[in-house]
């Protein structure tokens, strides 16, 4: 062996390398792969992803296969509504859709009445949910912003029919609201596993 050779198998001999990790196969590495949503199949573990910074919703399958879709979020400020003050922005947080009831506010609540109720970690009953909008094309295209709701998600009629056959077909649905994403794919992947809340 030439020293030449000898002092590069040395160099490639002392690179550290990482340890190889077992595959799961019951737990594969999602993808982020956008499909159409006329292609969109509900399956079991279907999670959502909320971006309160740029209003845009994800449904995935746990293989990475996601839709997208536009949402209405908190507004930006303090306001007063039901008998309390408090600041109406979108809390970033881990959550689990665990109900469904029908409200009879059919301006905000839309003309279904729907509302999925958001548990904070999956336990504490809230006041947040998804649900549609009686003036849709307004809310959603009327002004220069979709920081419109008093806290809650508000969706399409067509996603909401979506997330209800979810939450009815899968009996929950585990949710994440976070503030700008970067890596939609890397979300996935660490999907619940850190948790912040805006700011009281």
């Amino acid at each position: 062996m030439s020293t030449l050779t000898a002092t590069l198998l040395a160099l490639i001999l002392s690179v550290p390398t990482a340890p190889l990790a077992p595959v799961d196969a019951e737990s594969p590495v999602p993808v982020a792969h956008e499909i159409a949503m006329e292609n969109w199949e509900i399956q079991q573990e279907d999670k959502v992803i909320v971006d309160t910074k740029n209003n845009l919703g994800y449904i995935f399958h746990a293989d990475g296969t996601y839709i997208n879709f536009d949402v209405v979020t908190g507004q930006q400020r303090w306001v007063y509504y039901i008998g309390r003050s408090y600041n109406a922005s979108t809390p970033n947080w881990n959550w689990t859709v665990k109900s469904k009831h029908i409200k009879g506010d059919r301006l905000t609540f839309g003309p279904s009445g729907r509302f999925l109720r958001l548990y904070k970690d999956g336990e504490d009953h809230t006041a947040y949910g998804f649900h549609e909008y009686g003036q849709e094309d307004e809310i959603f295209n009327g002004m220069d912003t979709r920081f419109r709701s008093m806290g809650c998600i508000i969706v399409r009629v067509p996603i909401m029919d979506l997330l209800v056959s979810t939450f009815e077909q899968n009996g929950s649905i585990d949710v994440i609201t976070v503030k700008g994403i970067h890596d939609l794919q890397k979300v996935m992947m660490t999907f619940g596993e850190d948790s912040t809340v805006a700011l009281y």
